[in-house]
């Protein structure tokens, strides 16, 4: 097991690696941020954007700066923003807001999805299955952005029972949260009923029910753990992505997360606020990898054998 994790670290040092480097160079490309700062001067002369490059730090060589920025966001320095100051401040507010966002949505839509996944699969090609894959498929069909709206005008506005949009408490994160754990549940649901179909199916499980085991046992003790190795990694991945994929439902939201800071940054060419956002997603999404990889051993022993 010891190696196991020593191999999955390593890979996740080069991953980070890969990711924060090619972020570094790409948004070099874009533009320069030196002109953005002036854009509504008439007078500026190429000395004094020369002279604004030198204060942000833009005249050293790429990797120069690429070395600055990852031993100073390793010991605790994200940099200074080129518009809106100290950049750990900005995250300071953003990160949590999207860890909340995604945690809520995942429990939405486990809430949802597991017993409907269920469901369907004990009565496959009944009724109710019918209705749960039917109900899929037209969640599928649903842009995020405008089922966030639906909900905006419904509970927001004809119904006053939410806030529309920003971070004030509770009470905010239900209808983002709900948006996306809708949208999430419709894939979802699929994946807990193909996994639980293919468990069911098993000769273990056929032992179980011909020894008088309730079936309440059977399918939620022996079915749907072995079931969950293929959940949990799908989940998990999905979780990985929506830290970084909050973007549009955040936006609609007004929602002060970590994918509105990075577009904010991408738009003004602000290097600082960008490399030290994707560098904290890149590490958070590595590290979901890393615990789902981990949690698998717990669920399946054999695993831990290999």
């Amino acid at each position: 097991m010891a190696k196991f994790a020593i191999q999955r670290l390593l890979q996740a040092v080069f991953v980070v690696f890969v990711v924060t480097i090619f972020v570094a160079f790409a948004i070099r490309l874009t533009g320069d941020p030196a002109i953005m700062l002036v854009q509504e001067s008439s007078n500026v002369t190429e000395a004094d954007l020369e002279r604004i490059r030198a204060a942000m730090g833009l005249n050293k060589p790429f990797l120069v700066q690429y070395k600055d920025f990852i031993l100073g966001f390793f010991n605790g320095d994200m940099g200074t923003s080129f518009f809106r100051g100290p950049v750990s401040n900005l995250v300071a507010v953003a990160l949590p807001a999207t860890l909340a966002l995604a945690v809520a949505s995942m429990v939405v839509s486990m809430l949802i999805s597991i017993p409907l996944g269920i469901r369907a699969a004990l009565h496959k090609g009944g009724l109710s299955d019918q209705i749960i894959r039917i109900g899929s498929l037209v969640g599928l069909s649903f842009p995020n952005f405008w089922l966030g709206l639906m909900l905006m005008m419904v509970f927001s506005i004809k119904i006053p029972i939410f806030n529309s949009s920003g971070y004030e408490g509770p009470a905010s994160i239900v209808l983002p949260a709900v948006t996306i754990g809708i949208i999430l549940t419709a894939t979802n649901v699929r994946l807990v009923r193909t996994a639980m179909l293919e468990t069911l199916g098993a000769q273990y499980i056929m032992v179980a029910r011909s020894k008088g085991l309730r079936e309440r046992i059977v399918v939620y003790k022996h079915a749907l753990r072995n079931s969950a190795i293929t959940i949990v990694t799908y989940m998990g991945l999905q979780f990985g992505n929506l830290v970084g994929g909050l973007v549009v439902v955040e936006m609609v939201f007004n929602w002060p997360g970590m994918g509105s800071l990075a577009l904010d940054a991408i738009y003004q060419r602000d290097y600082p606020v960008l490399q030290a956002s994707i560098t904290l997603l890149a590490l958070m999404i590595v590290a979901v990898n890393f615990t789902v990889d981990l949690v698998y051993g717990l669920l399946d022993p054999r695993i831990r054998v290999e």
